[in-house]
């Protein structure tokens, strides 16, 4: 039991710990798309690379905030029966959903994303654009990142729903790993 409580919190705290250093991508986003826009119609001038730079946050963002928002289930979720269900039964509805819906998806982005990725490792891609960033292999690549993080945060969740129907005991969700509080 001890160890499944640490394979939890460990997963947890690494998706909260990266999901909050993504965030920070927004803001970067935002400077950047705006510094764009001030470049091309302040001084009628721009960059690729500064484009691009906008675009990789954005999905940097998205890819590394997965597991994050899975974390804190933020997802979209059609919430018709969900929250009146007892606890028990919406950890029926995270275990099934995960292993029904969640998992073959990140197998077929995985499947698919391989030949992806090892074809642009081995060009070692750079953006298809004149005065784009090189090292487009290295975004791509995040897919599988994005999908490795989903993965662990979905066993995370498994562990903590069969915890709650076989034993009936809750692992809360961490809300601040700063404060060391957590979701009651």
């Amino acid at each position: 039991m001890k160890i499944i409580n640490r394979y939890v919190r460990f997963i947890d705290s690494l998706n909260e710990h990266i999901g909050r250093l993504a965030s920070w991508l927004v803001l970067g986003c935002v400077l950047t798309c705006f510094l764009v826009v001030l470049l091309r119609y302040v001084w009628n001038t721009g960059f690729v690379w500064m484009q691009e730079l906008y675009v990789w946050q954005h999905a940097l963002v998205f890819m590394l905030g997965a597991g994050y928002t899975l974390l804190h289930e933020r997802h979209v979720r059609v919430d018709v029966f969900y929250s009146k269900l007892s606890p028990r039964g919406q950890s029926w509805v995270n275990l099934l959903g995960t292993l029904v819906f969640l998992w073959p998806w990140l197998i077929i982005v995985s499947y698919y994303g391989w030949p992806y990725i090892t074809s642009s490792w081995q060009l070692l891609e750079n953006s298809p654009e004149s005065g784009g960033l090189p090292g487009y292999f290295l975004l791509k690549t995040v897919i599988y990142v994005f999908c490795g993080l989903l993965l662990l945060q979905s066993l995370a969740t498994i562990c903590r729903s069969l915890l709650l129907i076989v034993m009936g005991r809750e692992l809360p969700l961490i809300r601040s790993i700063k404060s060391g509080q957590e979701n009651e």
